[in-house]
């Protein structure tokens, strides 16, 4: 406030000398501090840090998100098929492409429901792991990118032999398949890193425990 009594606001907001906005500051600044220690957000944080956060981590997590995807409407392809709501899938004039048979194969059937619309669940179980938490989750949540790594890793030993099956047992190939499996592939290697940090940090909590 100058002599004249008008307030005085230099450039920003964060340089305004007024003790009410002085207070709104302490309190914001212990909020967070707050928020930093039980690892929890408000839904505006977690919104803008998905949205707007740009770091390695978060790229990887939206790489996730895409790979899921895109392995999503391969499976969901596969399924139709699987239950009855197509009767042919399209191959590529090429090689020995036969989806049809693939997946109408006894292997296909042997979990009790379709491999097809299994793979679809669990693709689709990726995308709220990937989602899961702020921008360092690693540090506030570290079994969260455990968890994704784990079940990442299990999909590709699935899906390695369901790809083996198919030329040695089945003697042809499914291009949505393939596909699937590539995603699959991707999906853990995109999740590695954030796990090895998780570890880190876990092995350091213990380590302070002890």
């Amino acid at each position: 406030m100058r002599d004249d009594g008008v307030m005085e606001y230099r450039s920003g907001y964060e340089s305004i000398n007024t003790p009410v906005f002085q207070l709104f500051k302490e309190g914001r600044c212990a909020m967070n501090l707050e928020l930093s220690r039980n690892g929890k957000l408000t839904p505006q944080q977690l919104r803008q840090q998905l949205q707007q956060g740009e770091t390695s981590d978060l790229r990887r997590r939206r790489g996730v998100i895409g790979l899921s995807l895109v392995g999503m409407g391969c499976m969901t392809a596969v399924t139709l098929l699987q239950t009855g709501i197509v009767k042919h899938l399209p191959d590529p004039p090429i090689g020995n492409f036969d989806s049809d048979r693939v997946n109408s194969s006894d292997t296909a059937y042997r979990l009790g429901a379709p491999d097809g619309s299994i793979s679809l669940a669990s693709l689709a179980a990726n995308i709220p792991i990937a989602a899961f938490g702020g921008a360092n989750r690693v540090q506030t949540k570290p079994w969260v990118p455990l968890v994704a790594a784990l079940k990442a890793a299990g999909e590709v030993l699935a899906a390695s032999w369901y790809f083996y099956q198919m030329p040695a047992k089945e003697k042809a190939w499914c291009g949505y398949c393939i596909v699937g499996a590539m995603a699959n592939i991707g999906i853990a290697v995109l999740t590695i890193p954030e796990a090895r940090k998780a570890i880190s940090v876990l092995m350091s909590e213990t380590t302070k425990a002890q």
